[in-house]
C-alpha cells in the first residue's frame, strides 16, 4: 500500500497535545479530518468532469493515519457494478474478479486510493493546514463544554486578562489541574465598584456554557448574579453548608438604574433549630462573616433578614432597617400590602430612589405600598378592602352559578336516561291503575322502538 509521508508526525502530535491541552487521540482525529479535506481538494482539481461535488460525495473516503511510519493513506469504499459511471464510488466486477473470484455485483470493497507524494499539491496542503487549525479549535470547544457543563451555577476563581469592547475576558480554571480557559464577563454582569486590572483575581458565577461553533470565549460568567452571593455565604457560614441554616430567597440589585445608588442585596434566611439564630450565624461575631462577603463584592450593602411564614412579619422584616408600625394585607389573592411607618421612617423604608422597597418586594413577592401611618385613613381603606372582598365574592358566586347552569344544560348520558325512564314508568303505572290502563299504554308506547 502506498503512503504519503509526514516527517515529524509523532513530534507534531505530541507538541499540539501539550500546547492545546488535548489528548493525543483527539489531535489524531482532528488531523485525519483535516487530511481528508485536503484530499477532497486534491480530487476536485483532478475531476474536472464532475459538475457538482455535494456534501455526500466524499462520504465513502477515510484517512488512515500511520503514526509509527509517519504518514497517511486514503481508503475508499466502492460498490461493485457491471459498468462504472463514477470511479470515485464504483469499480467494475471484471476488475475485482481479477483478484477475487468470489466477488459479486452489489458487494463493496475497500481500496487504497492514496495519491503519490508529489501529487497531493500545494493547495491541498494549505487546505489541510487550515482545516486542522479549525478542527483543533472544535476539539478544544468540545472538551471545554464537557469539563464545565457540570459546573454551571457554581462559583469559580477568575483572573482578568483584557478588555474586548465592554466585556472583560477572564481566565478561569475548573480546579481539576487543567490549564486556564477564557471566559467572558459582559458589561451587564460587572460590578460598578470592581477594578478590572490585568491579572486581578475575582470570584465569578458561571452562568452558561455556550455550545456550538461559538467564536471567542465559550463561558459566560457574572459578578452580578444573585448566585454569587448565595455561594459566598455558603462558603463563609458553616451552618449553611451543614443545612442548619437555609437561604430562602435573595433579591439583588448589583447594577442600580442610577449611579447615585449603590449595589445592594437582601437575603432571607431561616432555620428549624430553636437554639440557632440564622441572622446572627450569617453576620458572625462582630460582623466577621458578612464582612468577608462584602469585601469580595467591593463594599456592596447586604441586608440579612429573618424569613417568616407569616406574610406580614416577612414583609416587615424585608423592609429592614426601617421600623415598621403595621402591615395590612389589602389583597392577599393579588399579594398587595400596605405598610404603615412613622413619618421619620418613610424615606428609610422607601430607600434611595425606591431601592429598599423595590428589593423588599422582589424578596417577598408582594406588591408593597409604603404609607405614612399618621395620614393613613383606616376607615376609607377598610371600606375599599371590604368592597374588594365583596366584589371577589360575587364574582366567585357568579362563576359557580355559571358552572351549575352549564351542568344543567349538558345532555343526560344513557344511564341517567334509563333512570329517568324508569321513574316515568312507575309514575304512569301508578296513574293507570285508576284510569283504564291509560298509563300502561303510554309506558308501552315510550318503550316501543
Amino acid at each position: 500500500m502506498s503512503m504519503v509521508t509526514l516527517p515529524g508526525l509523532q513530534d507534531m502530535i505530541d507538541s499540539i497535545s501539550r500546547e492545546r491541552n488535548l489528548p493525543k487521540h483527539a489531535v489524531q482525529a482532528a488531523l485525519r479530518e483535516a487530511l481528508l479535506k485536503g484530499y477532497e481538494r486534491y480530487r476536485r482539481t483532478h475531476r474536472a468532469d464532475v459538475a457538482n461535488f455535494d456534501d455526500e460525495y466524499f462520504s465513502n473516503f477515510e484517512v488512515e493515519l500511520d503514526v509509527e511510519d509517519e504518514g497517511f493513506r486514503v481508503l475508499a469504499t466502492k460498490t461493485i457494478v457491471e459498468s462504472v459511471s463514477n470511479p470515485d464510488h464504483q469499480i467494475s466486477l471484471t476488475e475485482v474478479q481479477e483478484v477475487a473470484d468470489e466477488a459479486q455485483l452489489g458487494d463493496t470493497v475497500v481500496l487504497d486510493v492514496t495519491p503519490d507524494q508529489g501529487e497531493f499539491g500545494r493547495m491541498a496542503a494549505i487546505q489541510t493546514k487550515q482545516v486542522l487549525a479549525q478542527k483543533l479549535r472544535d476539539q478544544q470547544r468540545k472538551l471545554i463544554q464537557e469539563e464545565f457543563q457540570e459546573l454551571e451555577g457554581t462559583v469559580l476563581q477568575a483572573r482578568a486578562l483584557r478588555f474586548e469592547r465592554q466585556s472583560v475576558v477572564m481566565a478561569i480554571s475548573s480546579g481539576f489541574g487543567q490549564p486556564e480557559v477564557e471566559a467572558e464577563l459582559p458589561k451587564r454582569d460587572q460590578l460598578p465598584n470592581d477594578t478590572y486590572r490585568s491579572n486581578a483575581t475575582f470570584k465569578v458565577y458561571l452562568k452558561k456554557v455556550l455550545e456550538g461553533s461559538h467564536r471567542g470565549p465559550q463561558l459566560l460568567v457574572s459578578r452580578a448574579d444573585a448566585g454569587l452571593v448565595v455561594d459566598l455565604f455558603a462558603t463563609e457560614v458553616p451552618e449553611i453548608e451543614d443545612e442548619i441554616v437555609r437561604i430562602v430567597a435573595v433579591a439583588r440589585e448589583a447594577n442600580p438604574p442610577s449611579r447615585s445608588v449603590g449595589p445592594r442585596t437582601k437575603i432571607a434566611v431561616d432555620t428549624l433549630e430553636r437554639d440557632v439564630d440564622p441572622v446572627g450565624a450569617c453576620i458572625g461575631a462582630r460582623g466577621s462573616r458578612i464582612q468577608v462577603v462584602v469585601n469580595e463584592l467591593r463594599g456592596e450593602k447586604i441586608d440579612v433578614i429573618r424569613w417568616s411564614p407569616d406574610p406580614a412579619t416577612y414583609i416587615a422584616n424585608a423592609l429592614s432597617p426601617a421600623r415598621v408600625q403595621e402591615v395590612r394585607l389589602i389583597n392577599p389573592d393579588e399579594r398587595q400590602a400596605h405598610v404603615l411607618v412613622p413619618e421619620d421612617q418613610l424615606s428609610l423604608a422607601i430607600g434611595k430612589e425606591g431601592q429598599n422597597v423595590r428589593l423588599a418586594a422582589r424578596l417577598t413577592g408582594w406588591k408593597i405600598d409604603i404609607k405614612d401611618s399618621a395620614k393613613y385613613d383606616y376607615e376609607a381603606e377598610t371600606r375599599k378592602m371590604e368592597a374588594m372582598i365583596e366584589e371577589r365574592r360575587l364574582a366567585r358566586e357568579a362563576a359557580l352559578a355559571a358552572e351549575e347552569d352549564e351542568e344543567d344544560d349538558f345532555p343526560l348520558d344513557e344511564e341517567e336516561l334509563d333512570e329517568e325512564e324508569a321513574e316515568l314508568e312507575d309514575e304512569f303505572e301508578a296513574e293507570g291503575t285508576g284510569n283504564d290502563g291509560f298509563g300502561t299504554g303510554l309506558t308501552e308506547a315510550i318503550q316501543r322502538p
